[in-house]
């Protein structure tokens, strides 16, 4: 199973997200519920950068990624980076829906 778990600051705006963990739907190189969590994975944090500005904390490795965002963002940022975040947030969410007990967003 892949757990995506999304954070949120003080403010209740998102922070970042960590996955964790292989779907389990087919081999290796086979798995396209695994390449859609990490197509929008990588999305998201390429968005950040090429679409907000925002050098995100990124932490990559077999069956994990972690993004967080960095503390003082400009506004438009801010901004920017919550639209990225709640649109990969739907995304995935829409994934877990299609594939349960595969896939689990919090």
């Amino acid at each position: 199973m892949t757990s995506i778990r999304f954070s949120r600051d003080k403010s209740g705006r998102l922070s970042g997200f960590t996955v964790v963990g292989h779907t389990g739907y087919a081999p290796e190189g086979e798995d396209i519920v695994c390449a859609g969590v990490s197509a929008l994975s990588q999305t998201a944090v390429n968005a950040l950068e090429a679409v907000a500005g925002v050098e995100a904390k990124v932490i990559i490795r077999s069956g994990f990624l972690s993004a967080r965002l960095p503390r003082g963002l400009r506004a438009k940022q801010r901004y920017e980076a919550q639209i990225i975040l709640r649109s990969v947030r739907q995304g995935l969410e829409d994934i877990a829906k299609a594939y349960p007990g595969l896939v689990k967003v919090s």
